[in-house]
């Protein structure tokens, strides 16, 4: 954590002096030309405040509350405006830092504030907000996580640290500037306000996202270095590994050692009764709702000894969780009288996966009539030291894991553990295997590999520049094989992209049988209209969310957009209405 810390605190002074620091610049050399020599201190103090608040309690808020992925930005434009006016308007300013004084009186701070410092911390508090988007993947992948686990101090340090970072380097920024303006300080009433009107007129830029334009046009003729100075620093091993700590991969625990030994590949020969044990199965903890138990109640190992337990990690958008599924269901009907509890443990990949009511639907789509419950903190996850979906479990009626699988395949050597386990534990075991339907095997020959839009885990784009923002693509003529491009404009987030224009397209050349897409709109049915090869989709190729060339997004969830009788290499092209969200593409 110290390590990944100071990465933090370097990251963020690298921010400080590249194109993306562009919008909050102007505002932080004018505001600390005036005013007393504390009142650049001020400033950067406000900003480094607001800057974790922003980027820690608000992302906890987003996530929970479900809130659009540009909402931030759009408060921090409201916040830009609202101080710009109280500066503009001196009485209205005067009244706002006497104010500030009283409540610094009151918390035990000097109530007079001479130097200025207050006054600049308003105006730092501000710039913090604004600031948020220029966050590192170093900053983005810790706070993205902190989203969906539990709060902690080492979080907290990393974000309070990248804003430190970028505070010191815009203090010496001011200093600098400073000097130059020093001549227009007996004028500082006059400054003040033409403070508030550069704040006001760049939240009017930002609001028309000329800010985002204006960086990109200056980042595509900058060096990469220049334009990401943190790159090289975030690519290093000792960054990525104190990324992978924080982000909870055990190293240890049952699915690991299952890894390491070879057990969990579906490669071994599994022989009757001849099975590792692995030790106690971790209890359910940390989780949320449970549903298809007595009264939503939930369960607990402990409570199921005597019984075979399969515990299943999986997510609904997941196609490999899905293709499972059917399995599931199967082994569910035949053993569940017998003595078999299957536990499915949603886990999530995306933001909407943690809605109960999505993972209900899903429930319910898929035919699913064991428990599931919900491990939104992956805190069971983590305590099975697991990293995969989907990852199955299979735990003997004295609680402890014999048999793991990681993946889809291996069903009848799966079953054969079932069957095993229930002999092993003196139960009635079933003449014949489970029959099973509608199960999807994957295709042999599949060459392009899983696909996410967003830049958290972005590959295989041909597109120039691929960050969080609002960007005008333009894709080249040929998108080469395995690849993706984006055409027209697109507001990139961290884990997806949200077609922002009525030219946005996305390009995908292919070699698979079935595509697969995660969809979800912002409210409300939005359309995508499906091409091959520059022609709309024939009934024949189309997948089964696909009628007339057209997929209606109403939820979000795992669309099926190609289904052929072969695996082929074809260009998918896809026009997507404003308001369409895209997150990872899948095949099979």
């Amino acid at each position: 954590m110290a390590l990944l810390v100071l990465f933090g605190f370097i990251a963020g002074a690298a921010t400080a002096i590249s194109p993306c620091v562009l919008p909050v610049l102007p505002i932080a050399l004018s505001a600390g030309a005036t005013g007393g020599r504390r009142r650049p201190l001020g400033i950067v103090a406000g900003l480094a405040v607001s800057f974790t608040v922003a980027t820690v309690a608000f992302v906890y808020v987003i996530s929970a509350l479900g809130l659009p992925n540009d909402f931030l930005r759009d408060f921090a434009i409201f916040v830009l405006i609202g101080f710009g006016v109280v500066l503009m308007i001196p009485p209205l300013a005067a009244r706002v830092e006497a104010w500030m004084s009283g409540f610094a009186g009151r918390l035990g701070v000097a109530k007079t504030d001479g130097d200025g410092f207050w006054s600049g911390a308003l105006v730092g508090l501000s710039l913090g907000v604004v600031y948020t988007p220029c966050a590192g993947p170093i900053l983005a992948g810790v706070i993205t996580v902190s989203a969906s686990q539990s709060f902690n101090a080492g979080r907290l340090a990393v974000a309070f640290a990248y804003g430190i970072g970028s505070a010191v380097v815009l203090y010496f920024l001011m200093l600098g500037g400073r000097k130059l303006t020093a001549p227009l300080a007996r004028r500082g009433a006059g400054l003040q306000i033409a403070t508030g009107a550069v704040m006001v007129v760049v939240a009017l830029a930002m609001l028309g996202e000329y800010d985002v334009r204006f960086q990109n046009t200056i980042a595509s003729d900058l060096p990469s270095f220049l334009v990401n100075p943190t790159e090289g620093l975030e690519n290093t091993s000792s960054a990525q590994a104190a990324l992978t700590e924080i982000r909870g991969a055990s190293a240890h625990g049952i699915g690991a050692r299952a890894a390491q030994e070879g057990a969990a590949t579906g490669s071994s020969d599994v022989q009757h009764l001849d099975l590792p044990d692995y030790g106690s199965a971790p209890e359910f903890t940390g989780t949320e709702r449970w549903f298809n138990t007595p009264g939503d109640r939930p369960l607990t190992l402990k409570g199921l000894r005597g019984h075979v337990v399969l515990v299943d990690f999986w997510t609904y958008s997941c196609v490999n969780c899905i293709r499972t599924l059917p399995y599931l269901n199967a082994w569910n009907k035949r053993y569940g009288k017998d003595g078999l509890t299957i536990v499915g443990v949603h886990t999530p990949e995306f933001p909407f996966e943690r809605e109960a009511g999505n993972v209900e639907a899903a429930i319910e789509r898929e035919g699913i009539e064991y428990p599931v419950v919900q491990d939104n903190e992956q805190a069971t996850w983590n305590a099975y030291g697991n990293q995969y979906w989907p990852a199955e479990y299979f735990i003997d009626a004295k609680g402890d894991v014999r048999y793991a699988h990681f993946g889809e395949g291996e069903y009848g050597e799966k079953e054969k553990v079932i069957r095993d386990l229930l002999a092993e534990a003196g139960r009635r075991v079933p003449v014949k295997d489970a029959t099973v339907h509608d199960a999807i095997t994957p295709s042999e020959g599949v060459t392009t590999p899983e696909t996410y839009l967003g830049p958290y885990r972005a590959e295989r784009f041909t597109n120039s520049e691929l960050s969080p923002g609002v960007h005008d693509f333009t894709a080249p003529a040929k998108v080469p094989p395995n690849e993706i491009a984006f055409r027209g404009r697109w507001n990139v987030a961290l884990k997806s992209a949200t077609a922002a224009g009525d030219d946005a397209e996305l390009d995908l050349n292919f070699g698979a049988r079935r595509v697969y897409l995660v969809l979800g709109t912002d409210g409300g049915a939005r359309k995508v209209r499906v091409k091959l090869d520059g022609k709309t989709i024939s009934a024949a190729d189309a997948g089964s969310d696909v009628h007339h060339g057209v997929v209606t997004v109403k939820a979000h969830r795992l669309y099926n957009l190609v289904e052929m009788p072969h695996v082929e290499d074809h260009l998918l092209e896809l026009e997507l209405q404003p308001g369409v969200t895209g997150y990872a593409f899948t095949f099979g």
